[in-house]
């Protein structure tokens, strides 16, 4: 098993439950790691792996969708690099918003989700 990483990408994005997080927007972090069986060893070419640039735009258009909960975003988002990208087996994602709206707080709040392939 295999894995690729994207680690502290960091996008600006209109997600949040209040009126102010959606017109100013916020910064997350993601954090992903992909994992997979490569089709050979040892892997030679892209297309016997997952690409991380594909991986990061689809990242970058599902973020650009505004939605109120990252819990809806998170679980979209594992199970669209899932359907793209035929070799992953299991993709857990972090995202953190880095400046939540909560008064006198100093930090961030985030989810995770971790992604397993069924098989039928």
């Amino acid at each position: 098993m295999l894995s690729i990483h994207l680690h502290n990408l960091t996008l600006f994005a209109h997600h949040g439950i209040y009126q102010e997080e959606k017109l100013l927007g916020n910064a997350f972090e993601l954090n992903i790691t992909i994992n997979y069986q490569p089709l050979s060893l040892p892997v030679k070419h892209l297309s016997d792996s997952i690409d991380y640039v594909a991986v990061y735009e689809l990242v970058k258009k599902r973020m650009a969708i505004p939605t109120p909960l990252l819990e809806t975003v998170i679980t979209e988002m594992a199970t669209e690099i899932l359907a793209q990208f035929s070799l992953a087996e299991e993709v857990f994602i972090t995202i953190r918003k880095k400046y939540p709206p909560i008064a006198q707080m100093e930090g961030s709040v985030g989810v995770s989700f971790t992604l397993k392939r069924t098989t039928t």
